[in-house]
C-alpha cells in the first residue's frame, strides 16, 4: 500500500509543470502556444528569457529529484524505486493537471538520476555539460547524455531493474525529442547561444 501511495505521489508531483506556472506566474505567454509548443526550460528560454528559464530548469529537476530522494532514504526495493522514478518522469511527460501536455523529460531524468544517486547524477550532467560546450547544440547534448545514462546506471549501481527502467526513460526521451532529431539530421537545430 505504501508503495502505491509513493508512486502515485511520484506521477502526481511530475504533472507540476514547473514551465507552465513559472510562465503563468511572470505574465509570459503560455510555453505550450510559442515558441516549439514545448513546456519546457530551453522554450522557456525562448520565449521569456534566463530567469523564468532558470527557475525552470530547476523546478523540472527538482521535482524528479524528491520523489526519487525519498524512497531512496526509505530504503525502497528496486522495483518501487525504478515505479517511483518512472512515474515522476511520466507525470512530466504526460501531466494530469495540464491535459497530458508536457515537456520532453531531460531535466526531470537529470532529478531523477540525482536521486538514485549524486555520482550517477553527476556523471550524466558532466556529459551534458561536455557536449554542450564542445558542439553547443542543447538537444543532442541532451541525447546523448541520456543514452549513455543506462551505462552509468548499471556501473554505479549493478542493478538490472534500474537498468531497464533508465532505458525505457531514454527510449520515451528520444521519443519525445523526435523532431529535434529530424531537424538534426537536416542541420536545421538550433544552437546554444551565449
Amino acid at each position: 500500500m505504501i508503495d502505491i501511495v509513493f508512486i502515485v505521489t511520484a506521477y502526481l508531483l511530475g504533472s507540476i509543470s514547473s514551465a507552465i506556472i513559472v510562465c503563468r506566474l511572470m505574465g509570459l505567454p503560455d510555453p505550450r502556444s510559442q515558441g516549439s509548443n514545448n513546456p519546457g526550460a530551453t522554450n522557456v528560454l525562448r520565449i521569456g528569457g534566463k530567469k523564468p528559464a532558470a527557475i525552470t530548469l530547476f523546478g523540472d529537476t527538482l521535482k524528479g529529484f524528491i520523489p526519487v530522494l525519498v524512497a531512496n532514504l526509505m530504503e525502497a526495493e528496486g522495483n518501487t524505486l525504478a515505479a517511483v522514478a518512472m512515474a515522476v518522469f511520466l507525470g512530466h511527460l504526460y501531466p494530469i493537471f495540464f491535459r497530458f501536455q508536457g515537456g520532453k523529460g531531460v531535466a526531470t531524468a537529470l532529478g531523477v538520476q540525482f536521486g538514485l544517486s549524486w555520482m550517477i547524477g553527476g556523471a550524466v550532467a558532466a556529459v551534458w555539460l561536455f557536449m554542450a560546450y564542445v558542439i553547443k547544440i542543447s538537444s543532442l547534448s541532451a541525447l546523448v547524455s541520456m543514452a549513455l545514462a543506462p551505462v552509468i546506471i548499471w556501473l554505479v549501481t549493478d542493478s538490472t531493474i534500474l537498468t531497464i527502467m533508465s532505458v525505457v526513460m531514454t527510449i520515451l526521451l528520444f521519443w519525445r525529442h523526435r523532431s529535434n532529431i529530424q531537424k538534426l539530421i537536416t542541420g536545421d537545430e538550433g544552437k546554444i547561444k551565449g
